[in-house]
């Protein structure tokens, strides 16, 4: 009979370093812009349209909830940016110990939201 079984992981208690998590973030801001392009061609398409639709594009954006899904998609954009950037830099053998990969990871996570929130601040102010 054998006896190693196969290990019940849970992810959500695994504790991942810096390096990691910018690495999942960087593919979760992947899929989050893949989705985001339908909807945003629609709503290139509508505002092109004519004043009226521009007006009305305008004020679904002005919607708390639009505002919140904005805020979402450019923290998607810029941290698949910012940690774009670093893993090419990765790839350049430049960050490659173990101190400076946390460290850029740790700003690419730190940057992302600061980015999102001056961009927005940028759009709806």
């Amino acid at each position: 009979m054998n006896e190693k079984r196969p290990v019940f992981l849970n992810l959500l208690q695994i504790r991942l370093p810096a390096p990691g998590m910018a690495s999942i973030l960087h593919r979760i801001s992947g899929v989050l812009l893949f989705l985001a392009i339908p909807v945003s061609l629609w709503l290139l398409q509508a505002s092109l349209s004519g004043a009226a639709r521009f007006d009305q594009v305008v004020e679904r954006l002005h919607h708390p909830l639009a505002m919140l899904l904005v805020l979402a998609l450019l923290w998607a954009l810029a941290h698949h940016l910012l940690a774009g950037i670093r893993f090419l830099l990765l790839d350049l053998d430049i960050g490659l110990e173990r101190r400076a990969a946390a460290r850029s990871a740790w700003l690419v996570m730190a940057g992302a939201p600061l980015l999102a929130l001056a961009l927005m601040l940028r759009l709806y102010l």
